[in-house]
């Protein structure tokens, strides 16, 4: 191609020096001639002189692929018809500019349900394709949208039909088979050596005789970053540079790869349906990849979206409803819910809230909760609204509010909305920023179960640190203060609308508040710079179980049950001392288990129980009962532990008794030589010899002489 190109360029140059002598040859009267020379053979494609040219060459096919066909738009009369020309313009009219539309009308002078839009090029066709095919306008109308062209493909369909090929069935396992462990044995993964092992364990340390975890599987740079387990603990999620992988099953066995490169976040719906990714590395495509969603069990990519500049911060930027049904986002002004069933903007429409900062959804029902700042002189407000509805269900105004901060108790019931709170407040003259002084804090308490959602109040003048709602139960406990003199204030929300403060603890060091699962259990911990400090309380008598420390620790996690803590110095935030200890949810240490280079313990999560509320009530009504079958099977596991220790010991002494046979015989076996070589004397007889035997003779020696003078009285 090289020397093509410069032969090419030769004959150019000849040309070039060829017209240049002609010219200079011929008089100023006479014109010039630029014809090739008779030899002359241009073999220079069109393609190569005039390629930019050639791209917007008119092809057969333009008129028909610059035109869609909108099926499925509302049949109206002539009365109605521009109402409608004008809610379809505004929703087509965004994909590029619009040449022609027409809407064919049947003899009754209403329109056939159909529609025709002429684009002025092929690819604003294509994306309107592709971005309304599916587009619900109302309730009864959702588009389909087709490419003109396309017809002729559906015109030639052939007549025989061939099925598709039947993949083949892959046996996945029992992806809960953890869940049958008739001794409920938790899960949980490690994370060591700087990354390059990954280790799942089995929570068996109060078993075995060596009081050490069982080890269910390790792997070698299993990922490269970090890993997650999903909502329910079914899949083992691993980050790679070109996507991720889910892992699950007895033998975690790969169950589906989804490729993105660069990805570096991910989050799980709580139905474990999607998966949500995230990498900053562009990429050339016609859709988003910024944050693409997934669909779990067929590896389908279901949406993509950009990551918008103010979005980068915060992550999840996607927050779900507790049934996995809808999905939203924030934006300036904007509140976006999308529903799951078609990927779209739920009825079409974002929520226009004007300066809204921050939502949370329920955990347990489809309520979404958000605030918004005050604004000309109009109080702050928190609003729930239900959904997919839209219809708001409480509106709390909020008067000289800095921030706010929205914490749901795990079961729904409560909504706390942490106010900060401030006495003055100015704004900066170079930044534009506000600036508060005297802040203070209040605890607005929503009671969402109670008829028309009362709100109570707790108003707290310290700095507050750290709030936490207990799991299954109505207390709350939160961290204020400033160190040395930092308190832990418990309170409980009763009914009839009373908030009562339980107890305060004082002079405690702690910056975390770490609830058990199963609620009355809290672990104070002091992490990071106050060195690990370790307190374990009892809420139900408010006492004090344990006061303990893991130096340096950096990571404090509950098993799903509540009956063990695990405490971690991570690699990723010390470079000494790592590894992890494991606690009772009584704060006595279990066991010590240092790592090289510990990085990240996770504990697999469990799904929600089975058991209706009323089961649950009637199991602790009888706790007892259950509480002697347990301890008996305690105690079974205590004895066949000590069998094993028993039958351990006889093996050793069996051993020791085979060595020792061994060794004696060898012993007799060299007994003539032994003989030979002593003259005749059998050394081995005279430590072996009875008593009379012996004869028994006795020698005196003398040994001093001294005299001593005794004085005379």
């Amino acid at each position: 191609m090289a020397a093509e190109k410069g032969e090419r360029e030769s004959r150019r140059q000849k040309r070039s020096e060829s017209s240049v002598d002609n010219h200079i040859d011929y008089d100023d009267d006479e014109e010039p001639d630029f014809s090739d020379p008779e030899d002359y053979v241009d073999d220079i494609s069109d393609e190569d002189l005039l390629g930019d040219l050639l791209k917007n060459k008119p092809k057969d096919t333009d008129s028909i692929d610059n035109v869609i066909i909108v099926d499925n738009i509302p049949v109206v009369g002539q009365e109605r018809l521009p109402k409608l020309q004008n809610v379809i313009k505004k929703i087509y009219e965004k994909f590029g500019r619009i040449v022609n539309d027409f809407y064919p009308m049947g003899s009754d002078e209403k329109t056939k349900g159909y529609l025709f839009i002429e684009y002025s090029n092929p690819q604003s066709a294509l994306d309107a394709v592709k971005s309304t095919n599916g587009y619900k306008l109302d309730k009864a109308h959702t588009f389909a949208v087709n490419l003109f062209s396309d017809y002729d493909k559906f015109e030639h369909v052939p007549d025989d039909w061939e099925p598709p090929q039947a993949k083949p069935y892959k046996d996945l396992g029992n992806l809960r088979y953890w869940l049958q462990d008739p001794d409920c044995f938790d899960h949980y993964s490690v994370i060591y050596e700087g990354g390059e092992k990954t280790a799942i364990f089995q929570n068996t340390v109060h078993l075995s005789s060596v009081r050490e975890p069982t080890k269910v599987e390790e792997r070698a740079r299993w990922t490269e970053t970090y890993v997650r387990w999903s909502p329910q603990g079914t899949y083992l999620a691993t980050l790679h540079q070109k996507g991720i992988a889910l892992w699950g099953g007895p033998k975690f066995d790969q169950i589906m790869r989804f490729s993105h490169p660069g990805v570096q976040l991910i989050d799980f719906s709580p139905c474990e349906r999607f998966l949500i990714t995230f990498s900053p590395v562009p990429v050339k495509s016609e859709e988003p990849q910024s944050i693409v969603i997934f669909d779990i069990r067929t590896g389908q990519r279901k949406r993509g979206f950009n990551c918008e500049s103010h979005a980068q911060a915060t992550w999840p930027i996607f927050k779900w409803s507790s049934d996995g049904k809808f999905f939203a986002r924030l934006a300036p002004d904007t509140l976006s819910v999308y529903e799951t069933n078609t990927f779209r903007l739920l009825d079409n429409k974002s929520l226009k809230i004007e300066g809204i900062r921050d939502f949370s959804w329920s955990p347990s029902d489809n309520y979404l909760a958000y605030w918004v700042p005050e604004q000309n002189n109009i109080p702050a407000r928190v609003t729930i609204i239900s959904m997919p509805a839209r219809a708001e269900m409480c509106v709390r105004n909020l008067f000289n509010v800095a921030d706010c901060r929205m914490h749901w108790q795990k079961n729904g019931d409560f909504l706390c909305v942490k106010v900060d709170r401030y006495s003055k407040a100015r704004k900066a003259e170079d930044t534009g920023q506000w600036k508060y002084s005297g802040i203070y804090y209040n605890f607005e308490l929503f009671r969402i179960r109670e008829k028309q959602i009362p709100v109570d109040k707790v108003e707290c003048k310290e700095n507050v640190l750290a709030f936490a709602w207990e799991p299954t139960g109505n207390k709350f406990a939160f961290i204020h203060g400033e160190n040395p003199r930092i308190s832990v204030s418990f309170y409980i929300v009763r009914p009839q609308g009373k908030v009562d403060s339980l107890k305060t603890f004082e002079r405690r060091t702690a910056n975390h508040l770490f609830w058990s699962p199963t609620g009355q259990f809290i672990v104070l911990a002091g992490l990071r710079n106050m060195n690990g400090v370790l307190e374990f309380i009892d809420t139900a008598d408010m006492t004090v179980m344990a006061q303990t420390e893991h130096f340096m620790a950096t990571d404090v996690e509950w098993d799903p049950t509540g009956r063990y803590v695990i405490t971690g110095v991570s690699w990723w935030g010390h470079k000494v001392d790592n590894g992890y200890w494991l606690w009772s949810f009584q704060g006595r240490l279990l066991q010590k288990q240092q790592l090289d280079r510990f990085c990240q313990l996770l504990w697999r999560p469990r799904p929600p129980t089975l058991l209706s509320v009323e089961e649950i009530k009637e199991i602790k009504k009888n706790l007892k009962k259950y509480s002697q079958r347990f301890e008996a099977q305690d105690r079974l596991r205590q004895s066949t532990v000590s069998t094993e220790i028993l039958e351990k010991r006889r093996q050793l002494m069996l051993d020791y008794e085979r060595y020792r046979q061994q060794m004696e015989d060898e012993f007799l076996s060299g007994k003539q030589r032994r003989i030979a070589l002593r003259d005749g004397v059998d050394t081995d007889e005279l430590d072996n010899l009875p008593d009379d035997e012996y004869d028994e003779e006795v020698v005196e020696f003398l040994l001093k002489v001294e005299e001593i003078i005794l004085d005379e009285e």
